[in-house]
């Protein structure tokens, strides 16, 4: 493991092991100081600084396999000169337990255990049971050790992944809020600016008109002066309009209406039904709310459709007659009970979602659903009359 990648505790815990691989090796050189005893120790000492220093023996295990096993050869040789290198055992067990594979690990661990026990009884001490149980509760104390980290390690990990993962969502979340907002913002100015200054503007110039032909003749400065209004009224009403067009979806910038309800079925928001889309009638121009209000409502019941509905096929149908412009979204999916439907809290797609979308413009919303029979949903717009936006 790479020191620099090391937590506090962790960088505590590897200076901790060094200290005690050291102290451990000291102890053994200064209770026998034969020379035998001596370069044993300091041979274990080099070989294990030298593997600690080594960047491969942190990268591979095959490198870390090689190095523990030239460790613990020079260990059994400080075992065999001196029973005091016994309590080199302990280290051993965090380093086996650390750096190799669990297989792998456990083994060694009991070797190095069932190493010291007979290195004890091999010095000529009596087997008693604490000869016994020294080393395997040495053994059992790593192993619970070092497993109870690495099983609160891959919690903790896990935690922080839900943390970054919640984060991320929120961040997400919060985006396409401000986005739905903004959306939201931009059609409310237009519907303002059509329902108020527009429609102000068109019935100031329907008012001029009618003024200019009731004036008597021979009155040319008044004549003026009403042309001169109705030319302004008219501008600022094409100006009005061009500001709606302006606040008008993206989807609609590209084309008509109907090529936005074609885009929609192309791409209806992930996996779900295959959704046609159908023209009916000779198309006419329509107001900007108009045409933001249809688009909303067909995207909603889509997305409705493919949330919830579990279809296979959907059709999306917008229809011109003489007086008003429909728009019908069918699927074949599972249906619900609209008598006993209830609205979600904040449910901005939702069916009322819809209805108030239609109202707002004189026009219809209507459900025809039932269980195991798919869904239709229906609007109808009046036609707007002469000077509409």
């Amino acid at each position: 493991m790479d020191p620099r990648t090391l937590t506090p505790a962790l960088r505590v815990l590897r200076v901790c092991l060094h200290l005690l691989m050291a102290g451990l090796l000291l102890l053994a050189a200064l209770r026998d100081p034969a020379p035998a005893a001596v370069a044993a120790a300091a041979a274990t000492g080099a070989v294990y600084a030298v593997g600690s220093a080594l960047r491969a023996v942190r990268d591979s295990r095959s490198a870390a396999a090689l190095w523990l096993g030239t460790l613990s050869a020079a260990w059994l040789v400080l075992l065999a000169v001196t029973p005091d290198g016994l309590w080199v055992a302990f280290p051993l067990y965090f380093l086996h337990l650390h750096l190799l594979p669990a297989r792998w690990s456990l083994p060694a661990v009991a070797a190095t255990a069932g190493a010291a026990i007979m290195s004890y009884v091999r010095h000529g001490a009596p087997l008693n049971p604490g000869a016994v149980i020294g080393p395997l509760l040495g053994a059992a104390v790593a192993v619970a050790t070092v497993l109870g980290y690495q099983a609160l390690y891959r919690e903790s990990e896990r935690h922080r992944r839900l943390v970054e993962e919640l984060t991320s969502t929120r961040a997400e979340l919060a985006a396409a809020e401000r986005h739905a907002g903004t959306l939201a913002e931009r059609e409310r100015l237009a519907r303002e600016i059509h329902d108020t200054l527009a429609q102000g503007l068109s019935s100031i110039q329907l008012l001029l008109r009618a003024a200019e032909r009731a004036l008597p003749d021979g009155n040319p400065v008044a004549a003026g002066h009403i042309e001169r209004a109705r030319r302004t009224a008219q501008d600022n009403l094409a100006e009005a309009r061009r500001f709606v067009r302006a606040l008008a979806p993206a989807d609609l910038e590209r084309g008509s209406l109907a090529a936005a309800l074609e885009r929609l079925c192309d791409d209806p928001g992930g996996p779900g039904p295959r959704v046609r889309f159908s023209l009916s009638g000779t198309p006419v121009p329509l107001p900007t709310p108009y045409e933001v209000a249809l688009l909303r409502i067909a995207q909603s019941a889509l997305a409705n459709t493919v949330r919830h509905a579990g279809a296979g096929r959907a059709e999306i149908t917008l229809t011109f007659m003489d007086a008003s412009v429909t728009l019908d979204v069918v699927d074949d999916g599972k249906g619900f009970d609209p008598h006993v439907w209830t609205p979600s809290p904040g449910d901005g797609f939702g069916l009322q979602a819809m209805r108030s979308r239609a109202q707002s413009l004189g026009g219809t919303f209507t459900v025809e659903s039932s269980p195991g029979q798919g869904t239709a949903v229906a609007v109808a717009l009046p036609l707007p009359g002469e000077g509409a936006v």
